[in-house]
């Protein structure tokens, strides 16, 4: 015999009372989990564990016609979650060079999807809002795939107390953009920052158009916006145009396809990361004594502790004619035991010796 609407209401009940108290009980355990966060400086919004936790709990539910509805309910969970972890911690402050729109603000949006987003008129001024606790992050580019390093973020690296807590590469896609009714044949004269008009030459020869430089390409399609002239244009990201009402008159203009930038979350303190975890990267700065072999026996000395060298790279030291310091990236945690022996033993030999930082991968 059927139960009626009344037996089956109290079922339901009885059913919302023990979710309720399941529901208080995982939301405590966020809340130790948002602690533990904010000891090793680690973001609310991880991706990845998202996306293992939706694959891995659908295979709870046994009927495939509730499996939708499932997937809905574990992505409303995981929303309040990350808003009572941020809730508790307070909304991060994320610092990073430009004005919205920019590439490092695409990058900055991706790695704190709830953070308060602070644009800054250059790198050191991001770096310094940190240094200055006005910021909990800061964004960073030191790589670009097309244009090679950017050294003075290294620079701020080698001579700053920051460190590295994560890592993230952004896509670089440029786009001419104008006011809106601009085409092609009306354009003249094309404003970005100097890399992406390096990045864009062929175009921009091809049609003999005129440039300009900005300080970067978001404040370049903000100018264009705001003369609302159809002679000129500005190249920039996608998010920029849609920001400033810019219509996009030729996508994807970059000579180079695969053009990607790599950028570096930087915070006052170490994240700590299991030394057994994989994809780990750490970041190493050091200075060698003016002896012949100085560099090779550094070298030796990371090797015979089992770090591979990512890259290796020179910076001419500013305030020493004729010296450097050596940027490296090598593979695995120093913040380890192994990595502890290796740096006492780089200090015998080496003049200064900084480690600045262990990362992962943002999302990994």
């Amino acid at each position: 015999m059927a139960k009626d609407i009344k037996q089956l209401r109290e079922d339901i009940g009885q059913i919302d009372k023990e979710m309720a108290s399941l529901f208080e009980a995982r939301m405590n355990k966020a809340a130790e989990i948002a602690d533990y966060k904010k000891q090793n400086d680690l973001p609310v919004y991880d991706p990845k564990r998202e996306a293992e936790l939706l694959k891995a709990n659908e295979n709870y539910i046994s009927n495939p016609d509730i499996k939708p509805y499932y997937r809905d309910f574990l992505q409303t969970q995981f929303r309040l979650s990350k808003a009572y972890q941020t809730s508790l911690l307070g909304t991060p402050k994320v610092a990073y060079s430009g004005v919205p729109g920019a590439f490092a603000y695409v990058a900055a949006k991706k790695a704190f999807p709830e953070g308060e987003l602070i644009p800054c008129p250059n790198f050191s001024a991001a770096y310094q809002s940190v240094v200055d606790g006005d910021s909990t992050y800061c964004v960073l580019p030191i790589e670009n795939s097309f244009a090679g390093d950017v050294g003075n973020v290294m620079d701020l690296i080698f001579n700053g107390p920051l460190v590295a807590v994560g890592q993230l590469e952004i896509p670089v896609s440029q786009n001419l953009m104008a006011v809106k009714g601009t085409s092609l044949s009306d354009v003249k004269l094309v404003y970005s920052h100097p890399q992406a008009l390096e990045q864009c030459q062929r175009f921009i020869e091809d049609r003999r158009l005129g440039k300009k430089e900005a300080v970067n390409t978001a404040i370049a399609a903000r100018e264009v916006a705001e003369k609302g002239d159809k002679t000129i244009a500005a190249i920039a990201s996608k998010e920029t145009a849609e920001l400033y009402g810019l219509d996009i008159i030729a996508p994807d203009i970059n000579e180079a396809k695969n053009n990607t930038t790599r950028f570096l979350v930087f915070a006052k303190s170490q994240n700590k990361i299991d030394p057994s975890e994989k994809g780990v990267s750490s970041l190493l700065l050091f200075t060698v004594k003016n002896e012949s072999g100085s560099l090779a026996g550094a070298l030796n000395i990371i090797g015979a502790h089992s770090y591979n060298m990512r890259n290796l790279k020179s910076r001419p030291m500013k305030e020493l004619m004729w010296s450097y310091y050596f940027f490296v990236e090598l593979e695995g945690n120093i913040d380890s035991p192994e990595g502890e022996m290796m740096l006492t033993e780089l200090k015998v030999i080496c003049d200064r010796v900084k480690s600045a930082g262990v990362y992962k991968e943002i999302g990994q």
